[in-house]
């Protein structure tokens, strides 16, 4: 039997860095938008089964009906704050549709601060889940340089504590072993892991390798500027435009 998949946007409306981040306009664009329209492709492509926008913010509700998203909900107050953490949100998702006699195999996260994912990746994510055994996925970028050779700690009077045992024996680059870094485009979770464990990643997810350029997560206005840029730069690359 084919999985249904639940997408759920989480856009609560009080941010702090850079305020009303999620309907900001990027590129001519709510940042919410992006996210919105690569989901219903996916929805479109019959990858997912429906995807719902979870807010607390009235106009995050309105903006993202305009782009085509399905609100059926207002979060609720107690969900609105910024020490929140998202299984609480996915749960109360979760516990609104099965009162409507709703039911899904999986949930899929999509962080509205990642909106150089593209409805390629959600389609291609989810189908690498079908093909594999897993309670969860994550989206992840390569990053040689996060091999931990170069990270250090703050020990005592100032000294640094190596985070990896061989930091000073002069190994190359290419003798590192590629290390993988998450990027927040893409979640995906087993009911049982979000209902029994309260987590959105297991112990041992798939990894989603997405390239380093559409793993920008917008966290503060410089990440917003990037990928503005970017987006003017490849305007006429479909890659950029989901």
């Amino acid at each position: 039997m084919k999985k249904r998949y639940l997408g759920v946007i989480p856009a609560r409306g009080g941010s702090k860095g850079i305020p009303k981040k999620n309907i900001k306009d990027m590129n001519g664009k709510p940042l919410i938008a992006y996210t919105i329209e690569a989901a219903n492709k996916a929805i479109k492509n019959g990858v997912l089964s429906r995807c719902i926008v979870s807010t607390d913010s009235k106009e995050i509700a309105e903006v993202s009906r305009r782009y085509g998203a399905d609100v059926p909900f207002m979060r609720p107050d107690y969900l609105g704050g910024d020490t929140i953490k998202s299984v609480d949100v996915i749960l109360h998702a979760l516990s609104f549709l099965e009162e409507q006699d709703e039911h899904y195999d999986a949930v899929v996260t999509l962080q509205p601060t990642s909106p150089m994912r593209t409805a390629e990746d959600l389609i291609n994510g989810i189908k690498m889940f079908d093909e594999h055994t897993s309670d969860s996925l994550i989206a992840v970028y390569e990053d040689v340089k996060a091999n931990g050779f170069n990270y250090y700690r703050m020990g005592e009077n100032q000294k640094g504590i190596a985070e990896h045992k061989e930091h000073n024996t002069g190994m190359r680059r290419q003798e590192m072993k590629p290390m993988y870094v998450r990027n927040g485009a893409l979640y995906i979770s087993v009911i049982e892991l979000l209902k029994e464990r309260k987590l959105i990643i297991g112990d041992i997810p798939l990894l989603f390798v997405m390239p380093k350029e559409r793993s920008i997560d917008v966290d503060t206005m410089m990440d917003f500027e990037y990928i503005e840029f970017l987006m003017k730069k490849y305007l006429n690359n479909e890659c950029y435009e989901s």
